[in-house]
């Protein structure tokens, strides 16, 4: 079984909905790194010396590969990635190897089975 790594830059008011998207689309699992911290083409904002940007979350999705174009659009649309610009990024690289993730593979089967 083949793997992606989806990584989701998100406005940490979003990130249970990335979250429930992502499992309702067949994620089986996720991580989040919170208070990351990024900026985009325009300088944020500061108010005395102080920034107003607002916090996001890091969420890493360990998905089957048939599944994570699938997740990744999902995901995109309910976040509003290209609606509204500044509220994140999401994207997707191959794994080599991965371990840990052998309980998983029969459910995983059986849900790649029925989408193809």
């Amino acid at each position: 079984m083949r793997f992606k790594l989806i990584i989701v830059l998100v406005e940490d008011d979003k990130t249970d909905l990335v979250l429930k998207t992502s499992r309702e689309t067949g994620a089986t699992g996720a991580t989040v790194i919170s208070n990351a911290r990024g900026e985009g083409i325009k300088q944020s904002k500061t108010f005395f010396g102080l920034s107003l940007d607002t916090q996001r979350d890091v969420v890493l999705l360990l998905v089957e590969e048939h599944l994570s174009r699938h997740i990744l659009e999902k995901i995109s649309e309910v976040a509003e990635f290209d609606e509204k610009p500044g509220t994140g990024i999401a994207f997707q690289i191959d794994v080599e190897d991965a371990i840990g993730v052998q309980h998983q593979v029969s459910d995983l089967t059986k849900i790649i089975e029925e989408e193809l």
